[in-house]
């Protein structure tokens, strides 16, 4: 379960990179932004479907302004862009600091109900969650492949002067990319919120799992990256059966580090150069 939250976000990391050639120090904040704007909500309206679709919407939606007005003048300084997603994590870390506190907050999970497996009861909340991100991964997949615009963004992904020179809108194009990554971390945060505490410091250590995972799978690949992503769920998985979870998830990065160490290029190299 906690494998494919992260392929989410991981997917919305390596769909900007692989498309906008933009390393997003700011997507953890995303994540975060996700699950804060789903308290609110939740708080507002007392629906937690009307949170699992408004906080997404919202933040996708402040990505396409962050990508105008924040990216779109750098496109062409791809350090300075390092620089100025830091700025703007910076930014919605202290805004949200300012707004939500630096105290922890809790969403009740919207299933309370669980099912049995071999004599364990599981929370069916976190096999609905499963299921979600596998439906969401799998409608990603479909627009990618199916729809004008998934064709126009490989496109761009593959050569934007060529898409350029056959009418593409290629601005628009990274306006989407960026957009649809930040949805994807929000909706990650949103998911994960009846999970973990909600506090403004909570994206750190997600954005460091998530580049682990897009490095790991490749960068620009998003086969690699789901797939490295519930890689390491089922290896933390596996781990905090013998110990603790701290320890599992040491364990998870050292196994993660000697990958790549032994393929620094990536396990999935050939079908991320083939994208």
């Amino acid at each position: 379960m906690w494998g494919l939250i992260i392929a989410l976000i991981a997917l919305g990391l390596a769909l900007i990179f692989g498309i906008v050639e933009i390393v997003n120090v700011a997507h953890g904040s995303l994540y975060m932004l996700g699950a804060v704007v789903a308290w609110y909500v939740l708080e507002a309206t007392g629906s937690f479907g009307v949170a699992l679709l408004a906080a997404p919407l919202a933040v996708g939606v402040l990505s396409l302004a962050i990508e105008r007005v924040v990216l779109r003048p750098l496109e062409d300084e791809k350090v300075m862009t390092v620089i100025a997603t830091t700025g703007v994590m910076l930014v919605l870390q202290h805004s949200v600091l300012a707004t939500f506190g630096g105290g922890v907050q809790r969403i009740p999970a919207p299933v309370t109900a669980a099912v049995s497996f071999f004599g364990l009861r599981y929370p069916l909340y976190r096999l609905l969650v499963a299921a979600t991100s596998l439906g969401v991964i799998a409608l990603l997949w479909l627009f990618l492949t199916r729809t004008r615009y998934g064709l126009w963004l490989r496109a761009v992904r593959q050569d934007a002067k060529m898409a350029t020179a056959l009418g593409i809108p290629v601005g628009r194009m990274y306006m989407l990319a960026v957009g649809l990554g930040g949805g994807l971390a929000a909706l990650g945060g949103v998911l994960a919120a009846p999970i973990v505490v909600i506090q403004y410091q909570m994206g750190f250590d997600i954005l460091a799992t998530a580049f682990i995972v897009v490095v790991i799978g490749g960068f620009g690949s998003l086969f690699g990256a789901a797939a490295t992503a519930v890689l390491l769920g089922v290896l933390e998985g596996a781990a905090s059966v013998f110990t603790t979870p701290t320890y599992a998830r040491i364990a998870t990065l050292v196994v993660m580090g000697a990958i790549l160490l032994a393929r620094p290029e990536g396990i999935f190299r050939r079908r991320a150069a083939s994208r």
